[in-house]
């Protein structure tokens, strides 16, 4: 049973196909349509698939069907958003919106189609099977990083996924992470009770589409007035970048309390490796009162070696442990 496409004049309203414009396919003759456009709503019974009885025949949904099902279903005849990635967009979500409306429905009040992470210029897909693993990847790679990585790019741009760019936007969310322990640590006792805000610069650019790029380049500016707060011991200014950040952070799924610490002042390391770290911090700050700067260097590349990033702050020198 197929969907006469010319009954709906609306068709191809959503990804702006015009009927008379579309290209027949082979077999369209074959399978028995009207005109070559149409689709399909119900598949007639083929041996070994599940099958339905229907007044026409024993039968299954075409694809379009089934998700228009689902979706009234769960969402109701008429919902706010529907999502999917842009190769959905024509002809699947196109045929939706026709065979759902024509029910008497309204469907979806807004369509937001994303692009893909894509590996070797090439879309991520069981079939191609280049597909990486969730699992896999945090194995190697702070998850916290991964997601920063993820959601600081437009949902509508295509992501091209490597390693090395996961680790260079850790590092950029690893200033974020500074900024926060450096406020926390100056602020003292008075951290646990600031309140998260968000600034409207962030909440204009997330309303513009969801601009997470702008939103996320938001962020990075206020940690910079937030550590030059700190150089010129501002608190009222620190304040508002602390609270302002996590506020930020927290819209993004990125607080800090959501993810596990890898920070030497969070107070969840062991305290076995804190205090191995810290003694080699001191060796060091020793060694450098003392002038002796190649042994103060030594210390601190065989500390990176392990994968432990020093950063000198006015408060004394921090740690943090790289994935």
């Amino acid at each position: 049973m197929y969907f006469d496409v010319k009954s709906f004049t609306s068709y191809g309203s959503l990804s702006g196909q015009r009927p008379d414009e579309m290209v027949s396919s082979a077999d369209s003759e074959a399978m028995g349509k009207r005109d070559a456009r149409d689709f399909a709503m119900w598949k007639s019974v083929k041996p070994g698939e599940p099958s339905w009885p229907t007044p026409f025949g024993d039968g299954r949904p075409g694809w379009h069907i089934e998700c228009s099902a689902m979706a009234e279903k769960y969402l109701g005849a008429n919902f706010d958003i529907h999502g999917g990635g842009l190769d959905l967009i024509f002809p699947h979500h196109e045929n939706e919106i026709a065979q759902s409306q024509a029910a008497g429905g309204g469907f979806a009040n807004y369509w937001m189609h994303n692009a893909w992470v894509t590996t070797a210029g090439e879309k991520m897909s069981k079939s191609l099977g280049n597909s990486l693993l969730v699992a896999e990847v945090v194995k190697r790679i702070r998850p916290v990083d991964l997601r920063y990585y993820l959601v600081s790019v437009h949902y509508r741009s295509m992501l091209e996924y490597s390693d090395t760019s996961v680790q260079e936007a850790g590092q950029a969310f690893r200033r974020i992470e500074g900024f926060l322990a450096r406020a926390a640590e100056f602020l003292g006792e008075d951290s646990r009770s600031v309140v998260a805000t968000r600034s409207a610069e962030f909440d204009a650019a997330m309303d513009d589409d969801l601009s997470v790029a702008q939103a996320c380049a938001v962020i990075h500016d206020t940690v910079r007035a937030g550590n030059a707060a700190l150089t010129d011991q501002d608190r009222t200014t620190v304040t508002a970048a602390y609270a302002s950040v996590l506020g930020m952070l927290d819209v993004l799924g990125l607080h800090p309390q959501d993810w596990p610490d890898t920070s030497g002042t969070d107070g969840q390391t062991t305290t076995v490796i804190d205090g191995l770290v810290q003694a080699l911090l001191q060796q060091r700050q020793d060694a450098r009162g003392r002038k002796d700067f190649e042994a103060a260097d030594a210390i601190r590349k065989g500390l990176d070696a392990m994968g432990i990033r020093i950063e000198d702050t006015p408060q004394g020198a921090r740690w943090t442990l790289e994935h």
